[in-house]
């Protein structure tokens, strides 16, 4: 009768045992793979309860969010030669849980090395002034290189986004002073621009005064008269011939007659 007791705890405990191994909880990003006696069991199970068959079924459980997987920095040499070295981010996800464990041993290490990969074989085929100014067109074909090599594992690669790349010493000298003679070179023809316009438009004025000898005039005594504004002082200027021309030819007839 002592034994009684224990035993019942034994069976208890065994009983709970058992029904702990049969029953999983999968949450709603989580899918399962169940392999029955070593055969995969139909398609993924899941999200909810999940009855298993203690001792003899197996399940595999795979999250179905977007991993963010940092890709370590690349060396790479660059179409024209140049050494940089480039580490990108890549965003992907399980969309078939059944090839992600059936295909390949582990999709997260796969993904990573074929990304490290592509990252080395793409840039290497483009010349450094494409990787500065056209980083989003390499984005997107380095998106699709890579999805296209894990679609077999049912991953799906969302996105790719080069993050840094790193230039030798030399090289960002070199790029500063090519920026700072560019910037010398638009200054330069703004302000060659600028004189440009500013000679059209006197060459214009001057002719209309050309045609005009009256507004030429005009223009003098105007002139004199903010000169004489500005500064308080007495100003001497010559008076236009043509102002003093009908009274020398007055004189002249005049002469003439005597």
């Amino acid at each position: 009768m002592d034994q009684f007791p224990v035993v019942l705890i034994v069976v208890l405990v065994f009983g709970l045992y058992i029904l702990g191994s049969a029953i999983r909880i999968l949450r709603e990003y989580e899918r399962g793979v169940i392999f029955r006696l070593g055969r995969v069991l139909g398609g993924s199970k899941g999200p909810g309860i999940i009855l298993l068959i203690p001792i003899i079924d197996k399940m595999v459980k795979v999250s179905l969010r977007t991993v963010v997987m940092d890709v370590p920095p690349q060396d790479v040499i660059t179409k024209d030669n140049v050494s940089i070295k480039v580490n990108a981010v890549i965003y992907f996800r399980v969309v078939d849980p059944r090839s992600a464990i059936l295909e390949i041993e582990n999709y997260l290490v796969g993904t990573s090395q074929i990304a490290q990969t592509t990252l080395r074989s793409v840039l290497g085929q483009s010349e450094l002034d494409d990787l500065l100014s056209q980083r989003e067109k390499i984005n997107i074909r380095l998106q699709e290189i890579i999805d296209h090599q894990t679609e077999p594992w049912g991953v799906k690669v969302e996105h790719v986004e080069v993050k840094q790349i790193d230039l030798p010493q030399e090289m960002q000298r070199a790029m500063a002073k090519q920026a700072e003679a560019e910037r010398e070179r638009r200054s330069k023809v703004i302000s060659a621009e600028g004189e440009f316009q500013a000679s059209q438009k006197l060459s214009d004025a001057a002719h209309i005064l050309s045609e005009q000898p009256s507004a030429l005039t005009l223009r003098y005594l105007q002139t004199l008269r903010e000169i004489a504004t500005e500064n308080n002082s007495t100003t001497i200027f010559p008076i236009p011939i043509d102002i003093l021309k009908p009274f020398i030819k007055t004189l002249e007839e005049e002469k003439g007659k005597s």
